[in-house]
């Protein structure tokens, strides 16, 4: 039965995949991963084109790697915190959230990241690939009773399977997923980091839009 359900669950995947209109290319010097953006975040899709457009993730690093968790690319929380702290009179600028229940951090899932901000809005300059473990039962109930949310059935088949980070669901915003490349992304995941995970070689990446 779980099988089936995981079978259906990918099926619905590939539909949904085939569906989608852009693809954006990230260029790294350990090879090339391509990203789906979804549709069904268009906000935040449009956001991050704009942001590729004006160049904010050329020449641009992963900067925060911490291994079987997430890839963190774009500018550092500190950078845009201290920005904001030197020129209070920009104000304190974030993205509305697009939290769907069907979009969830699974292990290539692309999200946006933030702050503690109450609103759960989103940074305009930072990313992040997740790259997270699988999950067992356990693990999955515990995260069930942390949230307070139950986890949709064909959703804890993939954490099982293909792995990720339930507990960051409908905290943070996912806009997209990786379709080719997802060893590059290990490989990124897996480089040396200092104490701040900050790797010890920097990570270089470019982004450009391959498809429409």
């Amino acid at each position: 039965m779980k099988k089936a359900l995981l079978l259906l669950y990918l099926l619905f995947c590939t539909l949904v995949l085939g569906a989608q209109s852009i693809h954006v290319l990230f260029e790294t010097g350990k090879g090339n991963i391509k990203v789906m953006l979804y549709d069904e975040t268009p906000k935040h899709r449009d956001m991050f084109l704009k942001a590729v457009k004006k160049g904010v993730y050329k020449n641009a690093e992963f900067n925060r790697v911490i291994k079987d968790f997430v890839s963190q690319g774009g500018e550092l929380d500190e950078t845009i915190l201290n920005r904001e702290k030197r020129h209070p009179e920009l104000g304190v600028k974030r993205f509305p959230a697009e939290l769907k229940p069907t979009l969830f951090h699974k292990k290539g899932a692309l999200g946006a990241g933030r702050d503690d901000n109450p609103d759960k809005s989103s940074y305009f300059s930072q990313i992040y690939l997740v790259a997270g473990k699988v999950q067992t039962d356990a693990q999955l109930d515990a995260a069930e009773k942390k949230k307070n949310r139950k986890i949709p059935a064909a959703q804890r088949e993939v954490y099982k399977t293909i792995g990720g980070i339930p507990y960051l669901d409908q905290d943070y915003t996912i806009f997209g997923e990786i379709v080719e490349g997802m060893e590059v992304a290990d490989a990124i995941n897996s480089v040396a980091a200092n104490k701040d995970d900050v790797p010890l070689t920097p990570v270089i990446f470019n982004v450009k839009v391959i498809r429409k």
